[in-house]
Order: structure tokens, then C-alpha cells, then sequence
């Protein structure tokens, strides 16, 4: 049997690691499968199949780390990528696959003839860095080990266009969309919340990682702004980040805590994406959001900005792309509460994805 190693960060609760979870424990009746994390204990640990092996270079969560912990323990993977790859790695297994951008990517870059590396990129690489001179170092480090890997694997064909624009390398590329266990999607989306939705007003639910690449401030200053106009809404955003603190002091500045709340992480958002009116992504920039297609799904009408995420939404007519700018969230937004709630979601039971495995299976091997 092929033994396969995936290599992710953590498996706490984001996109990535959702569809990490469920490419392994689909590939996991036909493939000696294992997982390799920095950090240990996250979420969606306990999601995977008992076949799935676990294996971590640490034994805290990045969260239970102290200040100087958070500091010492990334340089530490920096500067030790091939220590840990032979302690850890090299030499077990048939096909490695760093399935993250960012430290993961790094340490299965190293040298080994004996196996396929395959990396995996699942956002914009010309923006997820930004733009400062540690981004500008960290991509002129990166051109080199991406040239390391026999295939690269984009979730979206402008993740190809923005990458080679960035690093102009000759290996392999082919695009994978996400995958993603509709099943299981639709089942937890029937779980009972607490939370109850205001019925005379829209609803709108955002999921997603409290960073800057959201636009979560750029949200609040146009939410404000129409509530204030008298376009009367709410704005449900689950999630957490180290932008969290910043969106709460925004909130309260301008005075919108009673219609703009953060619920904060959820292990199982389905129901409360179930139970809006629309469901948002109104980012700078997206790579291939799994979220959006988890909307699709579960049939609410989505609404995203001009990003990546537009082939999510390419053949979904419940759907309306806002131009990326603080202006275009205003004016599609505005259009959207004076027309009123959607019509009734469209949720079928026939949305297969399972042609994405076929395609792993073919990037793999037999």
C-alpha cells in the first residue's frame, strides 16, 4: 500500500484543514495515510478516521504558547527545516505533500530523491504575504523552494496566474478545486443553535478568519453606514484572529453593536449559514474559499467580491459578485436590502464532488 504524508500547520478550525480532513479520510481506504502538524490538538483532529495516523512536531497548540514561546518556535522551524524533515519525515513515505503555503512548504522542501513532493498552494501567493520587506524576503526564499517540488497543486486557476507572475518557475501545475464531504455538511447544518435570527430585518452571516484579507473593517464602515441611512440589517461573523480586537473597538465606534456581532469560532457554522438570508465573503482576496462552496451546498444565495472566489460561484445563479471596494460592497449591499430577502434556497442533494478524489488519485498514483 502507498504511504502518503500530508503536512499542514495545525489542524484547528479553518478551510484548509476542512478539506484536509476529508481528502484523508477518503483516500485512507486505499492509502497508508498520515498527518503531519507543527502544532498538535486542534479541532478537527478528532474528525479524522481511525485509519489516518497523526503525527506533531510539537506538543502545545500555538495558542497555549507564551509570548516568547510564539516568538522562538516559528525561527526554530526556520532555521531547522532539515533536522525536523529527518526526524520526522524523510524516508517513510512514498509521496510527500505540503499542504499549506508558509513553514509546512519549507520543511517538505528538502531534499529527497527517494520520494514525490507535491506542495499545495490554496491562496493568492502574490498577496498572502503582504507586501513589506519580510513578505518581499519570504518570496525571494520561496522561489527557490517551490523549484524543489515535482508538482504544484492550485485550488483555482487565478492562483496558477498570480503565482507564476510572482515566481516564474517550469515546475508541473494543475488545478484542483477544494473537496468537500457534502454529506456531512448538510446533516450538521440541521443541529439546533441558540442563536435566533431578528425576521423583520435581513440577515446576512459571514465565515472566516478574523485577518485583514477578509475586509472585516472595511464590512463595518459600510454596514454603518447604511444602518445609519436607514437600511436596516444584521451582520453575523463567525470566526476568530488576531484582528479581533481592532473589529471590536470599530464596532464601538461606530456604534453598531446591536446589529454587527462577532460570535466568534464555531466548530460547526452550518446552521447558522442555514439560517441567514445571505451568506457574505466580502474579501480583498480569496484563493478558492471553501466556505462559499459549503454555502452552495447548502443552497443559500452568496454574495462575494471580485476575487478568486469567482469560480466557486461560476456556474451558481444564486449568486452576485460586489466590485472589490468599499464603494462596490456599498452599492450592491444597498441594492440588495431594498429588493428584500431571496428566494426560497434552492438545496439539493445532488451535489457530488467526488470527480476532485478521482483527480487525486490520479495525481498519486494507484
Amino acid at each position: 500500500m502507498k504511504k502518503i504524508i500530508f503536512g499542514i500547520t495545525s489542524l484547528t478550525i479553518g478551510g484548509a484543514e476542512r478539506v484536509l480532513v476529508d481528502i484523508a479520510n477518503e483516500l485512507c481506504e486505499k492509502y497508508d495515510i498520515t498527518i503531519f502538524t507543527i502544532y498538535p490538538n486542534g479541532e478537527f483532529e478528532k474528525k479524522l478516521s481511525n485509519k489516518v495516523k497523526l503525527k506533531s512536531l510539537y506538543n502545545l497548540q500555538y495558542k497555549e504558547l507564551n509570548k516568547i514561546q510564539k516568538i522562538l518556535k516559528p525561527l526554530q522551524v526556520l532555521l531547522q527545516q532539515k533536522r525536523i524533515y529527518k526526524k520526522y519525515i524523510k524516508n517513510d513515505y512514498d509521496i510527500e505533500i505540503a499542504f499549506l503555503e508558509g513553514a509546512i512548504t519549507r520543511i517538505f522542501s528538502t531534499a529527497n530523491n527517494n520520494t514525490v513532493k507535491i506542495a499545495w498552494i490554496h491562496n493568492d501567493i502574490s498577496k498572502v504575504f503582504g507586501n513589506n520587506f519580510k513578505s518581499k524576503l519570504k518570496r525571494i526564499i520561496d522561489k527557490k523552494i517551490y523549484s524543489q517540488y515535482n508538482k504544484l497543486v492550485f485550488v483555482s486557476k487565478d492562483n496558477v496566474k498570480k503565482f507564476e507572475e510572482v515566481y516564474q518557475n517550469n515546475v508541473s501545475k494543475e488545478v484542483i478545486y477544494n473537496y468537500i464531504n457534502s454529506n456531512n455538511v448538510i446533516a450538521q447544518s440541521k443541529e439546533t443553535v441558540d442563536l435566533k435570527f431578528n425576521e423583520n430585518t435581513l440577515n446576512f452571516v459571514t465565515v472566516s478568519r478574523l485577518v485583514e484579507q477578509k475586509a472585516l473593517d472595511r464590512l463595518i464602515n459600510v454596514h454603518s453606514q447604511l444602518t445609519n441611512e436607514g437600511y436596516n440589517h444584521n451582520f453575523y461573523i463567525i470566526g476568530d484572529g488576531p484582528e479581533k480586537e481592532k473589529l471590536e473597538k470599530l464596532i464601538y465606534e461606530k456604534k453598531v453593536q446591536d446589529t454587527f456581532k462577532l460570535l466568534g469560532q464555531k466548530e460547526n457554522p452550518y446552521p447558522y449559514i442555514k439560517k441567514a438570508d445571505y451568506f457574505c465573503l466580502l474579501s480583498y482576496f480569496e484563493g478558492y474559499p471553501m466556505v462559499v462552496e459549503e454555502a452552495k451546498i447548502l443552497g443559500k444565495y452568496i454574495l462575494i467580491t471580485d476575487t478568486a472566489a469567482r469560480e466557486v460561484v461560476r456556474d451558481y445563479d444564486n449568486s452576485k459578485i460586489f466590485e472589490n471596494s468599499e464603494d462596490g460592497i456599498y452599492n450592491g449591499l444597498k441594492n440588495i436590502i431594498e429588493k428584500g430577502r431571496a428566494e426560497k434556497d434552492n438545496i439539493t442533494n445532488n451535489y457530488d464532488n467526488k470527480y476532485i478524489i478521482k483527480k487525486i488519485i490520479e495525481l498519486v498514483g494507484e
